[in-house]
């Protein structure tokens, strides 16, 4: 059975939630991970997803802000939300589903953005985010299982190399690209032993991305990106991927999100 799974940075649920089910519609997933859904648990459109098939929905939101949610057609054995540096704040889901007998855990992560200065002695919002990565890191250290099935989703807010921002240079020193961040990014990673699946078929050599500002007046002619969403998949799970994709034309559809969605399928 092949399983997709589609992540999405949606910058807010309620506003786009037509769009997303078209791309239900159109690209079948079995299982949908969305950040940025910046709605309450309360007001989140649960009966609007579960027609489009997903009928288990699990959504960890606060107001306005931050917020992630999974849905999924197939069955759940549980789910879980943690919260890290000790903020309630909507940036973790994860669910363990059951396909034909096997065990598959999707972790579905919103890391914090870490506002404009990349000082964490005078910026909060930059030493959160390092902060987050650190308390992450340790914890997946600590439920770590070498041959378990674990894929890892989401906003990561860094654009580890070079070729996933489109000025390696001049962005050394702008946040989501900065040396600390990537050696952080690259341990949250190495705590699970992932693989990154979008590598694993666009080689380093292309430059690739998933967001674009909306402050520039035409995104796709400037073309200046950064790759800031991920999947990752465990040892285990990385033997079974048949294809990735970066789902840029949705980028400009009416009234986009900044960021475009990821989708991988796997053979299980």
């Amino acid at each position: 059975m092949t399983i997709r799974i589609l992540s999405w940075n949606i910058n807010s649920v309620r506003l786009r939630i037509d769009s997303l089910l078209k791309i239900i519609k159109n690209y079948q997933p079995n299982i949908v991970c969305l950040q940025e859904t910046k709605c309450p648990n309360d007001k989140f459109p649960y009966e609007s997803l579960a027609e489009s098939g997903l009928k288990n929905i699990y959504s960890n939101g606060i107001k306005g802000y931050h917020g992630v949610c999974i849905a999924t057609s197939l069955p759940v054995e549980s789910f879980e939300q943690k919260n890290f540096c000790k903020k309630e704040d909507g940036r973790h889901i994860s669910v363990k589903v059951n396909v034909e007998n096997k065990l598959l855990t999707v972790h579905n992560f919103y890391v914090p953005a870490g506002g404009d200065e990349p000082d964490p002695i005078i910026n909060e919002k930059f030493r959160h985010k390092l902060d987050f990565l650190d308390e992450a890191t340790k914890w997946l250290n600590s439920i770590k299982d070498k041959n378990g099935l674990v894929a890892l989703v989401g906003d990561l807010n860094i654009a580890p190399h070079e070729n996933d921002v489109w000025s390696h240079k001049q962005l050394l020193k702008i946040v989501s690209h900065t040396p600390v961040e990537v050696e952080r990014l690259n341990k949250f990673k190495a705590s699970y032993g992932f693989i990154d699946s979008i590598r694993n078929f666009y080689p380093t050599n292309k430059k690739i991305y998933s967001w674009w500002s909306y402050r520039s007046k035409n995104w796709e002619e400037s073309n200046r990106g950064r790759r800031l969403d991920h999947i990752w998949a465990s040892p285990e799970l990385n033997k079974l991927i048949e294809s990735v994709s970066i789902e840029r034309s949705i980028r400009g559809w009416e009234r986009p999100s900044d960021h475009v969605p990821l989708i991988a399928d796997f053979k299980l």
